[in-house]
Formats: structure tokens, C-alpha cells, sequence
């Protein structure tokens, strides 16, 4: 019974170790969320320029070509943040199976379990910096022009 109890008490250490890289997990699936909604919105943008492009000419239809462009730009890199957050996701959840690997058949795995859990959070920081290009990219085309900003008059 003592060697029961002992047994549990590892199972529960181990438990409670694999709930920081859960916690990840619930910050990847928040991030995730807040991709696929910008991803939607910019995926409707590029169809409607698409339905654009093809009834413009001139200077509008240059404008046109440039925010296709700058679309594009952003549906690459969410899509490449995606990628990055899954496999970080990934790695995240076979770190957790190697903790209670290595507690079932008595292996010593933390080398390998940290191994992978800094593998996790690298993919995620690449994950955060192409988030942080897409935003950049997004806000750069969405400057306000100064004449509409009207600097000139005190208000």
C-alpha cells in the first residue's frame, strides 16, 4: 500500500509538472483565435479587392494592385504564425507525454522533455514575431493622412 501511495504521489508531481506547458497551450489557443479571426477578415478583404481588380483602371486600379499586394503579404505571414503556434502546439503536447513516459517506464527523459518544451517556446516567439510583422504591415497601410488629420488648426 506505502508503494501505492508513492506511485500516486509521482503521478500527481507529474501532473501538476505538466501544467505549465498546458498553460502554454491555452495561450497558443488564444493566439490562434486571434489569428484565424484577422486571417477571415483579410481573406474577405482580398476577395472583394479581387472583385475590384477587374473593374478598375488607371490610378484606382493601381491602388488596387498595391493593397492585393499588401494582402498577400499578410495572408502569408499569418498563415506561416499559424504553422509555427500548431507545431509549437505539437511540441508542447509530446513534452507533456514524455513526463509521463518517463514516470511509467521509470526513464529519465528531462533532457529531451526540456529539449522540446525550449523547441515549443522558440516556435512560439517566432509564432509572436510574424504576428508582430502582420500587425505592423496592417497598420502601416491604415495610416491616416495627415491632410485629413488637419495638424494646421488648433482644436
Amino acid at each position: 500500500m506505502g508503494g501505492m501511495l508513492s506511485g500516486e504521489g509521482v503521478i500527481a508531481q507529474t501532473i501538476q509538472l505538466a501544467l505549465a506547458p498546458v498553460f502554454v497551450l491555452v495561450a497558443i489557443g488564444n493566439i490562434m483565435n486571434i489569428l484565424s479571426a484577422r486571417l477571415g477578415r483579410v481573406v474577405d478583404r482580398s476577395r472583394h479587392l479581387q472583385r475590384e481588380h477587374a473593374q478598375t483602371s488607371g490610378e484606382e486600379h493601381d491602388a488596387v494592385v498595391r493593397e492585393i499586394r499588401l494582402v498577400d503579404r499578410r495572408i502569408k505571414l499569418i498563415g506561416r504564425a499559424i504553422l509555427l503556434l500548431v507545431l509549437s502546439g505539437l511540441t508542447i503536447g509530446f513534452c507533456v507525454a514524455l513526463l509521463f513516459l518517463e514516470e511509467l517506464f521509470r526513464v529519465n527523459l528531462q533532457q529531451v522533455a526540456g529539449a522540446a518544451f525550449f523547441v515549443a517556446i522558440a516556435l512560439l516567439m517566432s509564432a509572436l514575431w510574424m504576428f508582430l510583422q502582420e500587425t505592423r504591415e496592417a497598420t502601416a497601410a491604415l495610416r491616416i493622412p495627415k491632410t485629413y488629420l488637419e495638424l494646421e488648426r488648433k482644436l
